[in-house]
C-alpha cells in the first residue's frame, strides 16, 4: 500500500534520506523512530509529494507519487503534529470545509457521525475549535481522514504535547483504523506508544534504516534500549 523503493534526498551536501526501502501494507501501523535530523519528515513529505526525491521512488497504492503527486494524495490522509483548521468554526464546519475542498460531500449527519467515529461528542462538534485542546484537533483529523475515505494516513510526532488520556485515545483511533485495513505510516518519538502500537517499528538514523523490529520481536525486548544502541552505534 505505501512503499519506499531505494528512496534518496539530498539538500545540497547532506543526504536526508538514504536509499530508504521501506513498505507498509494495509491494516498495519508502523512507527519510525529516529533523532531530529534523522529523515523521518522528510520522508513523510516525500510520500506526500511536498518534495521530488532524488533518487528512488515513494509509491502510494501503486501510484508513484515524483510522477502523478495529484493521484497520490487521492489515495492519503496526513495528521501533521499541529493540525491546521479555522478557529472560528465549529469542529463539523470544519470538517465540512476541508472535505468540500478534497471534492468530498456528506449530509450534516454524516459529518457528526465521522467526528463521533473519531472519538469526538456531538456537543463538542458544534464548538468553535479555537476552544479545542489539541487532542480533539486531532480528532478532527481522524475525521477528515475517514471522510477521505484515505487508504493511506501518514502521522507527524501525533502524540508530542497529548497529555495520557488524550495519547490513549488517539492510540485507540489508530488501532480501529488499521482494522479497517488502513495503512499508517507514524513518525514519532514516542518509544511507548511506537511499542504498544505499531506491528513494526523501524528505526531511522542518518537517512538509513538501521534496524527494524516486528510486534512480536519488542515483546521479548526492551524498546529504549535497542533504540539507543542503535543511536550510540
Amino acid at each position: 500500500m505505501l512503499e519506499a523503493k531505494q528512496l534518496t534526498k539530498r539538500f545540497q551536501d547532506r543526504v536526508a534520506v538514504n536509499g530508504l526501502d521501506l513498505r507498509v501494507a494495509p491494516g498495519e501501523i508502523y512507527g519510525l523512530l529516529g533523532p531530529n535530523g534523522a529523515g523521518k519528515t522528510t520522508t513523510i513529505n516525500l510520500f506526500l509529494g511536498f518534495l521530488s526525491p532524488d533518487g528512488g521512488c515513494a509509491v502510494i497504492d501503486g501510484v508513484d507519487v515524483a510522477a502523478d503527486p495529484v493521484g497520490a494524495r487521492r489515495k492519503l490522509a496526513y495528521i501533521p503534529e499541529q493540525v491546521a483548521l479555522y478557529p472560528r468554526f465549529t469542529g463539523v464546519e470544519n470538517l465540512e470545509y476541508f472535505s468540500a475542498l478534497g471534492g468530498r460531500s456528506h449530509t450534516p449527519n454524516e459529518l457528526y457521525e465521522l467526528l463521533e467515529r473519531a472519538g469526538l461528542p456531538r456537543a463538542a462538534a458544534d464548538r468553535r475549535v479555537g476552544t479545542y485542546s489539541k487532542g480533539m484537533r486531532q480528532k478532527v483529523g481522524v475525521a477528515l481522514a475517514l471522510a477521505t475515505g484515505a487508504k493511506v494516513l501518514l502521522l507527524d510526532e501525533p502524540t508530542s504535547g497529548l497529555d495520557p488520556a488524550a495519547s490513549h485515545d488517539f492510540s485507540q483511533l489508530l488501532r480501529r483504523l488499521a482494522k479497517e485495513q488502513v495503512a499508517i505510516l507514524m513518525a514519532t518519538h514516542d518509544l511507548f506508544r511506537a511499542r504498544e502500537d505499531a506491528t513494526r517499528v523501524g528505526i531511522l538514523i542518518g537517512g538509513k534504516l538501521a534496524a527494524e523490529y516486528s510486534r512480536r520481536e519488542l515483546e521479548k525486548a526492551d524498546l529504549e534500549k535497542l533504540y539507543l544502541e542503535r543511536l550510540r552505534a
